[in-house]
């Protein structure tokens, strides 16, 4: 991370949650506390350029963990929900965000799509579950590409999503990230009669 040009190249989302992963496990292992955890967080998602994470991880991790992601893989401005030893439900009532993170630490955060709509034909959300759970519930008519990494957990899609085949040009879901000890799960649900519910905000 010496390198001037590549300290001062902009970061990727993925390139984000190779840091988080660092610092998950860390707090894992008791190098660091919750509270230090979430400070440290903060700053990685905030983060512009690589030679931001540096204080973060500095007395973490090699400069081997703070590798550059594929091209192509670092889509900017995500909306986030998290849960950090308690329980997140965010119920979403419109258009989602093209990109939404969510993570998920000793604790679970439930996405409730059902009333969702997909704007742009895509959205991404990048699931990241540590000792906890994240659970998104889909539509009926979105189609889905679930991708993702299971260490020591599972990552995947539940009963039902794979019993229907929405139409050609059907919105896409994309989910990916990784699960550590935990479990992201992407299930479908139809939806309930529309009522007055609490909208989520990125």
């Amino acid at each position: 991370m010496s390198e001037p040009k590549r300290s001062a190249m902009r970061v990727a989302d993925s390139d984000r949650e190779n840091i988080a992963r660092v610092l998950y496990e860390a707090m894992g292992a008791g190098r660091i506390t919750a509270g230090e955890l979430e400070t440290r967080l903060d700053a990685v998602y905030a983060a512009k350029t690589f030679a931001e994470f540096e204080p973060v991880v500095a007395d973490l991790a090699s400069g081997g963990a703070l590798a550059l992601s594929h091209p192509g893989d670092g889509e900017q401005g995500g909306r986030r929900s998290f849960a950090v030893m308690s329980a997140t439900t965010r119920r979403f009532d419109g258009p989602l965000p093209p990109r939404h993170v969510t993570r998920a630490f000793w604790g679970s955060v439930r996405l409730d799509l059902r009333h969702a709509r997909i704007a742009d034909g895509s959205c991404v959300i990048r699931a990241v579950a540590v000792m906890g759970g994240v659970r998104i519930v889909v539509p009926e008519d979105f189609a889905l590409d679930v991708r993702g990494i299971g260490l020591m957990g599972g990552f995947g899609s539940g009963r039902g999503t794979g019993r229907l085949r929405p139409t050609p040009g059907a919105p896409v879901l994309r989910v990916t990230g990784f699960a550590w000890w935990g479990s992201v799960k992407v299930i479908r649900k139809p939806a309930e009669p529309r009522r007055r519910s609490h909208r989520g905000r990125g």
